[in-house]
């Protein structure tokens, strides 16, 4: 009896962690965090309750998890856009992005970040605070890459970095509301079109 207890307590985990993490981030990006119950978790996950909280922790910490799985994966277009060599080029591709992410056919539509904890109970507070910083931190890189487009040349002197900022990132969010609406992604590009034909939103 006691070799074999010793033997399963030595024993690899019977699954994939990366993928039933994929899955996890794919759940929650479907129904948000309270939307998403520990059985649609382990359903999706292919494991038991008892394996997820041993791989992963709770409920909340395994959010925690699945967000920055989908910050380095399907939101890591906003890193790759703040590269680009200018402020209009940056905006055009973190709408381009938005756009794909929201509404790629193999993904949930929208995004994790603005639906995870639209609706939360009082135990949802630190995930929704969570969400909050995330935003807030896109919103913050993005604020300083147009302080440098300002300081560079590239933006008029008199641009407000954090206005032009709060004004992209709030009609990104916008498209990705529209994109779990169901709007298509012709119409969303139609859109961004639009809006970048008045760059800098002056």
């Amino acid at each position: 009896m006691e070799t074999k207890q010793s033997g399963r307590t030595g024993r690899p985990r019977g699954f994939d962690t990366d993928e039933a993490l994929e899955r996890a981030m794919l759940v929650f990006w479907e129904h948000g965090y309270e939307g998403t119950s520990l059985s649609n978790l382990t359903d999706a996950m292919g494991i038991s309750t008892t394996s997820m909280y041993a791989a992963f922790g709770n409920k909340e910490e395994l959010f925690r998890k699945a967000l920055e799985r989908y910050t380095e994966g399907p939101s890591a277009y906003l890193a790759r856009a703040l590269e680009e060599p200018t402020a209009l080029g940056v905006a055009t591709a973190i709408l381009a992005g938005t756009i794909r992410t929201t509404t790629r056919q193999a993904h949930p539509h929208g995004c994790l970040g603005v639906q995870g904890a639209l609706s939360t109970s009082d135990s949802g507070q630190e995930v929704r605070d969570l969400l909050v910083a995330w935003r807030h931190n896109g919103y913050s890189c993005i604020r300083e890459r147009f302080q440098r487009a300002v300081d560079d040349g590239d933006l008029p002197p008199g641009t407000d970095p954090g206005l032009l900022a709060r004004c992209l990132t709030t009609f990104a969010y916008g498209i990705a509301v529209q994109a779990a609406s169901g709007v298509d992604r012709d119409e969303l590009q139609e859109m961004a079109d639009a809006t970048l034909r008045n760059w800098p939103f002056s």
